[in-house]
């Protein structure tokens, strides 16, 4: 499958005049080639060309040598390595040799690629040209394959067990902080790999605050719970959001719940292929609006979903891009009204051949603990 990605890869870097693609430790390290190497003071770069015939390069410590060649994808690798007290353009100056970087252009990722990588190409290549290659990268992660998918309904299931699980456990006088670890501790008991974000329960009036930390709040009768959490497995993350109430809701809350839900089931409604992303933002926004709390749905209505939470299309006003079979992303709408309180249902969907699909099936109805 990843041999797929990178052969994917190297055909869209050369339809778009791009001669490679350097990639840094990160996401999409993890998504071309299951490596997970970190990122710190040590520069690793992997060099992908277009050229479908030539080798690919590495620039990585000594000591990592045996992991990259250990990956899941074995590749014919050019391999230039340093140690520590040796400096690193050293190693970048005999990669640009071998591979004749200067003058060739080489895609890189915005928002990861930092000065260091930057200047050290420079230093050994100084006619290289260093753009950016969101418009290369970015398109090829959007559709989800199988595996992909997969992974995350695992997560997401998992997800689900974890907040059933602690909403029967909670009490009066518990505070935010706490029923985090209660997440926390059950989803260690339940088998997640990893935690998606750091879990956002707000009790009552912090409900107001989209991204709210948990805090010293306790939880008393007639609160509303905010709960926005999610686990990985397989390095994919689920991302789930569910307000509950402590005792009886009041007419207010039970009005913006009513808002929410509705908003929530128009945008599903309205996701389908051949449907621009901002147009399930606008199904979400105009439900709200009709409802009466139209100026207090501040935040765009999703995000796309992979192996970052946080990703490629965004579910938002101005984003055109068209939507295809395999995209996953969140629709979350929201109501936050400072001094009251606040409301979001948010669900994981992935675009299928004729329609949206819910990854995420947790109750929407409000539930009363």
């Amino acid at each position: 499958m990843r041999d797929q990605r990178i052969q994917r890869l190297r055909a869209a870097a050369q339809a778009a005049g791009i001669d490679y693609v350097a990639i840094v430790p990160g996401m999409n390290m993890l998504y071309f080639t299951g490596l997970h190497m970190h990122l710190s003071e040590r520069p690793i770069v992997l060099l992908f060309p277009a050229d479908p015939n030539a080798r690919p390069g590495i620039i990585v410590p000594g000591f990592e040598v045996g992991k990259a060649m250990s990956g899941p994808v074995k590749l014919d690798w050019q391999v230039f390595s340093y140690v520590d007290g040796v400096p690193y353009v050293q190693a970048f100056e005999q990669a640009a040799a071998a591979m004749q970087l200067d003058g060739k252009t080489i895609g890189v990722e915005p928002r990861a690629f930092r000065f260091l990588e930057y200047s050290l190409f420079k230093q050994a290549a100084p006619s290289v040209n260093i753009v950016a290659a969101d418009a290369v990268i970015g398109p090829l992660r959007m559709i989800k394959d199988a595996e992909e998918i997969a992974a995350t309904r695992r997560a997401i299931q998992l997800t689900e067990q974890v907040l059933a699980d602690v909403l029967e456990e909670i009490k009066p006088g518990q505070t935010e902080r706490e029923i985090a670890g209660m997440l926390s501790a059950t989803a260690i008991r339940r088998g997640a790999h990893g935690v998606a974000f750091s879990p956002l329960v707000q009790i009552g009036l912090s409900a107001a605050f989209p991204h709210g930390n948990a805090g010293e709040r306790k939880l008393n009768h007639g609160d509303v719970l905010l709960i926005d959490f999610g686990y990985t497995m397989d390095d994919y993350p689920a991302d789930l959001t569910r307000t509950v109430v402590f005792g009886n809701a009041n007419d207010e809350t039970k009005r913006m719940y009513a808002a929410v839900k509705a908003a929530n089931a128009a945008g599903r409604a309205a996701a389908k292929p051949g449907v621009a992303c901002q147009e399930v933002d606008r199904a979400c926004r105009a439900a709200i609006v009709a409802a009466g709390y139209g100026e207090y749905f501040t935040h765009r209505t999703g995000h796309g979903l992979g192996l970052e939470g946080h990703e490629p299309p965004y579910i938002v006003e101005g984003d055109t891009t068209i939507l295809q079979p395999g995209m996953m992303f969140t629709i979350e709408p929201g109501v936050y009204i400072e001094g009251v309180g606040g409301v979001r249902i948010e669900d994981n969907v992935v675009i299928t051949a004729d329609g949206c699909k819910s990854l995420t099936t947790f109750e929407r109805d409000l539930i009363t603990l």
